[in-house]
C-alpha cells in the first residue's frame, strides 16, 4: 500500500506542476512498475497494454459520438433548441432561465460534451437574459450548471469510458443515464423556480416568443429530436449496438448539418474532423495512461488491501459506495470528470465486484459525483468555461449562482443512491 500511496502523491505533484492527467498517469505507472519489476518488464507492459487497448473495437464509439457532437455543435442548432425551450416555458416566472436548463439538456443529449454545452449556451442564452436584466448569478450559474447535464444524458463520453474501464455494456449504461438525466433536468427547473420565488428581481418578466420564430424553432429542433430517438431507441430495442449507434448518430448529425447549410465546403469538413481527432486523442491519452497506472496499482496490492479493509470493517455495499462517493467528491475539487473515472474506478473494481455492487448503477453514481465536481470550487471546470466566454461576469458570482444547482445535484445523487431503480429500471427491461 505504501508504494501505491507514494505513486498517488507523485501523480498529484505532476498534475499540480502542469502535467496533463494522461501523461502524469503514464509516467507514474511506468516508473512505479519499473521500480517494482524492472525497466525491461515495464517497457513491455506499457507497449502491450497500449497495443491491446488501442485495438479494442469498443473504443470506436468515442470518436464517432464526438464527431456526432461536433457536427451538431457546428450546425448551430443550439439557438433553435433554446427558442423551442423558451416557447414551452417562457410564460412561467424565470422563463429564460428555465428555457436555458431545458435547452442545455437537449443540446447535451446530442452533443455529449459538458464544456461545449456550457460554452455554447453562454453565447446563446446569456445575451437574452442580459437583455431582460436577469441577475448575473442566476444567468451564469444556470448556464454553468446546465452544462453538467452533458455527461449524464446519453450519448455520454464519460459513460463510455466507464463502460470500457469497468467492462460494462455501454448500451445498458446509456439507458441507465436516461431517467437520472431527466430527474436532474426536473430538479434544475425546480432550483430556478426556488431562486425566482426567493428573489423575483433576479428574473424580471420577458416578452413572449413571436409566432414565426416559435415555428422556425420547432422545425429546427425536430431533426435533432428524431436523431436522439433513433440512437437511443435503436439501442433500447436491440436493433443495433452502441458502437453501431455511434456511426448512425454521426451520419445523422452530418445530414442535419448539411440541411442547415453547413458541411457544404471542404474546409468545414476539415474543421470538424480535426476537432474530433484532437478531442479523441486527448481522451485516448488519458485512457492509455489509466491502464498503465492501473497495472502499477494492481502490482502494489492496493485494491486487495482495500478489499481486506472493507471485509475487516464489515462494510455493506451501500457503505462501500458511500465511502467511494466521499473520495470522489474530494477528487472532483481538483480533477476533471474523466480524470476521476480513470483514477478511482480501477482501484476499487475488485472490491466492488466482491461486494456484488450493481456496476451499471455504480456508473451512474460516479458520473453524478463528477457532475458535482464540474461546478465545485476551486476547480469547477464549467464555471471557468463560462467565465472565459463571459469575462465581464465575476467568477464569484458564477460559483454563487451554481449553489442551488449543487443542492439539486446532491438531492439527485441521494435519490439515485437510495433508489437504485431510477438508474436500473430501463437496463433491467433490456436484459
Amino acid at each position: 500500500m505504501v508504494t501505491a500511496l507514494i505513486g498517488f502523491v507523485a501523480l498529484l505533484a505532476l498534475c499540480f506542476i502542469g502535467f496533463r492527467v494522461g501523461f502524469a498517469t503514464l509516467i507514474v505507472g511506468f516508473v512505479g512498475f519499473g521500480l517494482e519489476r524492472g525497466w525491461h518488464a515495464s517497457l513491455g507492459m506499457v507497449g502491450q497494454q497500449i497495443m491491446e487497448d488501442s485495438m479494442n473495437y469498443n473504443l470506436s464509439v468515442i470518436p464517432l459520438f464526438i464527431l456526432m457532437g461536433v457536427f451538431v455543435y457546428r450546425s448551430d442548432v443550439s439557438s433553435d433548441l433554446y427558442d423551442a425551450a423558451y416557447a414551452a416555458l417562457g410564460r412561467f416566472k424565470g422563463g429564460l432561465a428555465l428555457a436555458t436548463v431545458l435547452a442545455c439538456g437537449g443540446f447535451s443529449a446530442v452533443c455529449g460534451s459538458t464544456l461545449a454545452t456550457a460554452a455554447t449556451m453562454s453565447k446563446v442564452a446569456m445575451p437574452q437574459m442580459k437583455a431582460f436584466n436577469y441577475s448575473d448569478k442566476l444567468a451564469a450559474g444556470t448556464i454553468a450548471a446546465g452544462g453538467t447535464l452533458g455527461i449524464m444524458i446519453p450519448p455520454s463520453v464519460p459513460l463510455v469510458i466507464y463502460g470500457i474501464i469497468a467492462e460494462q455494456d455501454i448500451g445498458l449504461l446509456f439507458m441507465a443515464g436516461v431517467l437520472p438525466g431527466l430527474l436532474l433536468v426536473v430538479l434544475f427547473l425546480l432550483a430556478v423556480s426556488a431562486v425566482v420565488y426567493r428573489d423575483p428581481s433576479a428574473a424580471p418578466p420577458s416578452d413572449p416568443l413571436p409566432p414565426s420564430r416559435r415555428k422556425a424553432a420547432i422545425r429546427g429542433t425536430l431533426p435533432v429530436l428524431i436523431l436522439f430517438l433513433v440512437v437511443l431507441g435503436g439501442i433500447y430495442g436491440g436493433v443495433f449496438t452502441a458502437t453501431e449507434a455511434s456511426g448512425i448518430g454521426a451520419f445523422g448529425a452530418a445530414v442535419i448539418a448539411l440541411s442547415r447549410g453547413y458541411l457544404r465546403k471542404l474546409y468545414e469538413w476539415k474543421i470538424c474532423l480535426v476537432e474530433t481527432a484532437i478531442t479523441t486523442s486527448k481522451i485516448f491519452i488519458v485512457l492509455f495512461g489509466a491502464v498503465v497506472f492501473a497495472q502499477f496499482i494492481n502490482l502494489s496490492g492496493l485494491p486487495y488491501d482495500i478489499l481486506d479493509f472493507v471485509e475487516h470493517h464489515e462494510m455493506t455495499a451501500l457503505q462501500l459506495v458511500g465511502f467511494i462517493i466521499a473520495i470522489a467528491i474530494v477528487m472532483g475539487m481538483v480533477f476533471e470528470s474523466i480524470g476521476i473515472l480513470v483514477l478511482l474506478v480501477p482501484v476499487f473494481l475488485p472490491t466492488l465486484f466482491a461486494a456484488q455492487v450493481d456496476m451499471i448503477w455504480f456508473g451512474i453514481i460516479v458520473v453524478l459525483v463528477t457532475e458535482i465536481g464540474l461546478i465545485t470550487p476551486p476547480i469547477g471546470m464549467n464555471a471557468f468555461v463560462v467565465k472565459s466566454v463571459l469575462p465581464e461576469v465575476k467568477l464569484g458570482d458564477i460559483f454563487c449562482g451554481v449553489t442551488p444547482y449543487l443542492v439539486a445535484l446532491v438531492i439527485g445523487l441521494t435519490l439515485v443512491f437510495f433508489l437504485p431503480g431510477i438508474a436500473t429500471f430501463l437496463p433491467d427491461l433490456m436484459r
